[in-house]
């Protein structure tokens, strides 16, 4: 078993059901304490290297995954593994692309898509989720199909 993400840390988010995940911005340090064990980035370009295992879904500066499909598994891989792993959502800034993430995986943990904006918006950053189409894509996010 992981030791998880100590609640009180920077850019920590606490699901309802009690999973923790960090959002962050890359440009930014990366902050003190353990590190990912699983990180998804949200970049239009090849993010940089880092030494646990991530997944990059390419996802342009104030707009949207250019793969809804892979969008929907990668947040479901990051929902799921936030059981036992210390898991990090990360864009550049930490607050548009990851504040969008982070409201599609509060989805799946059982928030409204309805109120998944405000939630993450109160629970990790007020100025999370910045375009209106962002919104909407959180409003209509749904979760993959497992087989």
């Amino acid at each position: 078993m992981i030791d998880s993400w100590d609640p009180a840390g920077a850019g920590i988010l606490r699901l309802p059901s009690g999973r923790l995940l960090r959002g962050r911005g890359l440009r930014k340090p990366l902050p003190p304490g353990p590190t990912p064990t699983f990180a998804v980035h949200l970049l239009g370009s090849t993010p940089p290297a880092v030494p646990w295992e991530s997944r990059w879904l390419r996802w342009p500066d104030f707009w949207l995954p250019t793969d809804r499909n892979q969008a929907r598994e990668l947040l479901w891989e990051a929902w799921d593994r936030a059981e036992t792993e210390r898991v990090e959502v990360a864009c550049g800034g930490g607050r548009g692309r990851t504040g969008t993430a982070l409201a599609c995986i509060a989805i799946l943990d059982g928030v409204s898509p309805r109120d998944a904006v405000a939630y993450v918006r109160h629970h990790y950053d007020r100025h999370a989720v910045e375009t209106p189409w962002q919104k909407r894509y959180v409003a209509r996010f749904t979760a993959p199909t497992l087989q």
